[in-house]
């Protein structure tokens, strides 16, 4: 990649800060002094504290694991364990970030964006992926792909914000739980699990 433009540099400066701080302590003045830059130009090309935010809350939230589910399934446990690897460790990463959000959610709504969210993404891609199973004749049980899709992902949420609060909860190897999550989830969805050569 190429070197990081003002607007980068602003956007990095505000998610960092905010997951430290919250709204409040990720002041412009703050985020533009980390950002290597002066006030001005933080309202020059974001306008307000909130538009910054929003978008340095989304970007932060974005990363590429949710395009890897493939479009036509052909090895269930391995592509969606795979998927739920990648999306955990997002989770994981993003954790203080996510932990702030939450407990600003409602005093500040308005830097929150729900439709193209993270969790809103990954929840997208899921069902897509769970409605394919059942169309190929993967699937064979009867269920709700929203409900299912929700349960997996909270599932890994869950796993994801909780294992160092509950540790009694989450006594398991972290990649245990995984193997775990996906294959109740697709013995639910009614998938066998079929043995492949490579297995």
């Amino acid at each position: 990649m190429g070197a990081m433009t003002v607007r980068d540099q602003l956007l990095q400066a505000a998610a960092r800060l905010y997951a430290e701080t919250g709204y409040r302590g990720a002041t412009t003045r703050r985020i533009a002094m980390q950002a290597g830059v002066n006030e001005i130009t933080l309202f020059r090309h974001f306008g307000s504290k909130d538009a910054l935010m929003r978008e340095a809350i989304a970007r932060a939230g974005t990363s590429p694991e949710h395009q890897m589910l493939p479009e036509t399934p052909k090895d269930p446990f391995r592509e969606l364990r795979d998927w739920t690897k990648a999306h955990i460790s997002g989770l994981r990463e993003r954790r203080s970030l996510i932990r702030t959000c939450m407990g600003e959610i409602e005093e500040h709504p308005g830097i929150f964006s729900a439709q193209d969210s993270p969790p809103a993404v990954a929840a997208k891609a899921l069902c897509q992926y769970v409605r394919r199973l059942r169309e190929i004749g993967l699937a064979k049980a009867q269920f709700d792909e929203t409900a299912a899709s929700a349960m997996l992902i909270g599932a890994l949420f869950a796993d994801a914000m909780g294992r160092d609060i509950m540790p009694d909860l989450y006594r398991n190897d972290p990649d245990e739980a995984l193997d775990q999550y996906v294959n109740l989830f697709l013995r639910g969805l009614g998938v066998g699990r079929r043995r492949s050569a490579s297995s």
